[in-house]
């Protein structure tokens, strides 16, 4: 039972979003979001033109939020308008433009109104888009003509949530032309996609940090050229000790053998006239 209530409730913000569409063309009608709150349900309205929706003294948005009380049985909706941030890039907002200008020109200018919108969406950054022209153009036979650039993926889960796509119809007296838009919005993640990153490159030094290097370097020569210096002057070397001792103890040596010669030349002497 409250899955029922769920399906319920996203069936009829379905067919709140459609009618909302439809009743306010020209305005480029992005999405709708239904917010309930306790004062009542708070209705967002994404448009990039939202001047169309309000209408002169508010007449148009106040017309629009009857027929919304009475038609869906809201208790309290407010309408809010929020401002769309890139247009270019809204796969919704181009469909809805592409329908207005073949509306406006006819079908003789298919070509150039495709690849008028492929530009305009390029330059604003997207990675690719696909159009989708099916019926009867140019000729009385239907046909499908398909315009694309850049890069789109087709296959996979990103096809499903980083491709924005939209179905919309334009009027025409040959009949009705369905126009398709898919758009890779630049900011959707490929898994296939690999970076490299950069070592950080150091900024070139500004006139000050030069002063100060120089300085320091100048500083830090000074005292290592007083070292240079200083092991460049030859070492004086060691005078000789003295060997005082050795000479007294030869001094002696060479008193004792004086000595010893005078007893001897006077030893003779006394024994000859001893007697």
């Amino acid at each position: 039972m409250i899955e029922r209530k769920f399906v319920a409730a996203n069936m009829k913000e379905c067919l709140i979003e459609e009618f909302i569409s439809q009743s306010i063309k020209g305005a480029e009608h992005s999405k709708t979001k239904i917010q309930r709150t306790p004062l009542g349900e708070k209705v967002v309205i994404y448009s990039s033109r939202p001047g169309i929706i309000v209408g002169r003294k508010g007449q148009s948005i106040k017309q629009l939020t009857k027929v919304l009380k009475k038609r869906f049985n809201l208790e309290n909706p407010q309408i809010e308008i929020a401002d769309v941030g890139n247009p270019s890039l809204d796969a919704n907002i181009m469909a809805e433009r592409i329908c207005s200008y073949l509306e406006r020109f006819g079908i003789s200018k298919f070509k150039g109104i495709a690849h008028r919108v492929m530009t305009e969406v390029m330059n604003a950054g997207g990675m690719g888009i696909e159009i989708i022209m099916s019926g009867k153009i140019p000729s009385s036979r239907a046909k499908s003509w398909r315009f694309y650039q850049g890069y789109l993926k087709k296959c996979g889960d990103i096809a499903l949530t980083g491709v924005h796509i939209a179905h919309k119809q334009a009027q025409l007296k040959a009949g009705v032309v369905g126009v398709k838009v898919s758009i890779m919005p630049p900011e959707t993640i490929l898994p296939d996609k690999i970076t490299f990153l950069e070592q950080p490159t150091e900024a070139a030094p500004t006139a000050e940090q030069v002063a100060e290097k120089a300085t320091d370097s100048e500083t830090k020569a000074e005292p290592a050229a007083e070292q240079q210096v200083k092991e460049e002057k030859p070492k004086k070397k060691a005078a000789p000790r003295k060997r005082v001792a050795k000479k007294k103890e030869e001094g002696k040596s060479e008193e004792k053998a004086a000595d010893e010669k005078k007893a001897e030349a006077t030893a003779p002497d006394a024994e000859v006239t001893a007697p």
